[in-house]
């Protein structure tokens, strides 16, 4: 049996020992909740259940659960599972992961333009030759900017996959996942992800903007998994890190860290109706974005939309956006944050955002105040009742108002969730998650 390895621990044994312990037909049940099906029906064929978070809103979230023997696969390289997504167009169809899929296995170099070189690149735009006034958008095709650009075309091509209509991808047993790839679940509807570790793509090459902020900045491309434009979404089980590939280890160039990473799940460009229920988020920057911009023309795609529901999710060791929302009506319950002192914030407020946040468990290192669980990014209001900060119940609007008085908060999103299953008593939240939530756990 293959594992992967990341970030010096041994994920899949250690989610495979934890589902051995708990035992999987019991988490399979606690999975689907009311009008759990027999534990030995096909779990490549679960639906959302009723009730279960904005995802079983209206026609609720089936994914492939209707599909027929030809359009069932297994599928163990990228290859086959881009084939897999391509075949047989928007019918009914389920794609079964067996083992660790590798988007980039033959490493960035494969994607690399004839003649393109970094340290040229880097000798050409260092601050101190090229300034800080000048962006790189009118360098030509043949300069080492225009070389970069072809380059990470190519990478794009490579690493994107366009998940259709109606479809479930299912990782089988306890060490499936899929590295570097960048999964598109674009303009469809009805999808489900379930039981998948992923490794988060990196941007093999960044882009180097001179006028982003007052010392230049390192710009990446490419998240995990982004919703946008869809409705009917259901992420379950999965777990997403930035595996081999941490910001800790990357280096700085011209002063500021050569990032390459973007987002883990990102729900945008007026996305609907999605449930992520008991994912673990871990080791990871820039984690969630619900609605990615405050312009207006975004604004009038995303207004009474991004609906989303977030619940029994493990955030670990991330530093903000867990998640930063914007206009959407955005229900966060049962999930445990547990951070380290590189924390900023888990719930960003953003424009017009309706965020019910209650019954979550957080973990905060000493030095770390609760009123940094929420940042105030623009006046919009929140719910945020029973939350308990290391054990003790702790209101985060007080808090955060009383600590942080030029970002005040204020109380009351405006509306009230109904779309939840059992909710959990908050203490004991923490081991309900641990033990429950990630890859590895459906099987």
């Amino acid at each position: 049996m293959s594992t992967q390895k990341w970030h010096g621990h041994d994920i899949a044994a250690k989610v495979a020992r934890a589902a051995a312990v708990v035992g999987c037909t019991a988490l399979v049940l606690t999975v689907t909740g009311p009008g759990a099906q027999a534990s030995d029906r096909d779990v490549a064929r679960q639906s959302l259940p009723a009730g279960d978070g904005w995802g079983s809103y209206g026609t609720g979230t089936t994914g492939g659960a209707a599909a027929d023997a030809a359009h069932v696969y297994t599928v163990s390289t990228w290859a086959e599972f881009k084939a897999a997504l391509a075949a047989g167009g928007d019918a009914p169809k389920i794609i079964k992961v067996k083992g660790t899929i590798d988007a980039v296995s033959e490493g960035c170099d494969a994607f690399a333009a004839a003649g393109y070189d970094f340290d040229a690149y880097l000798a050409k735009y260092a601050p101190e030759t090229w300034g800080l006034d000048t962006d790189l958008s009118a360098e030509p095709d043949d300069s080492p900017e225009g070389l970069r650009r072809t380059s990470a075309a190519n990478q794009d091509k490579a690493i994107k996959a366009n998940v259709p209509s109606n479809t479930t991808i299912i990782g089988i047993g306890r060490n499936a996942g899929i590295k570097g790839a960048s999964l598109q679940i674009k303009a469809v509807d009805n999808v489900i992800i379930r039981n998948l570790a992923f490794e988060s793509p990196i941007d093999c090459f960044p882009q180097w903007d001179p006028t982003d902020g007052a010392k230049g900045n390192w710009n990446s491309e490419y998240d995990t998994a982004v919703v946008y434009g869809s409705t009917h979404v259901w992420m379950d089980h999965n777990t997403f890190t930035d595996g081999s590939h941490p910001d800790s280890a990357a280096p700085t160039y011209f002063g500021m860290l050569y990032q390459q990473h973007d987002g883990e799940l990102d729900i945008v460009r007026g996305s609907n109706y999605v449930t992520a229920s008991w994912n673990v988020f871990t080791e990871h920057d820039k984690t969630i974005l619900i609605g990615n911009s405050d312009s207006e023309s975004t604004a009038v795609g995303d207004r009474g939309k991004l609906k989303v529901t977030f619940h029994h999710n493990q955030f670990s060791d991330l530093v903000e956006r867990a998640p930063r929302v914007r206009f959407g009506q955005v229900d966060s319950y049962n999930n445990h944050f547990v951070a380290n002192e590189d924390y900023a914030y888990s719930f960003g407020i953003g424009k017009e955002s309706q965020l019910v946040a209650e019954h979550n468990a957080f973990t905060l290192p000493e030095g770390v105040s609760a009123a940094k669980v929420l940042k105030r990014w623009n006046v919009s209001p929140v719910t945020a009742a029973d939350n308990y900060v290391n054990g003790r119940l702790t209101d985060l609007i007080a808090v955060h108002n009383a600590e942080i008085p030029a970002e005040t908060l204020q109380s009351g999103a405006g509306w009230t969730p109904t779309l939840r299953t059992k909710i959990d008593p908050v203490k004991k939240v923490p081991g309900i998650v641990g033990r429950g939530a990630g890859a590895g756990r459906v099987c």
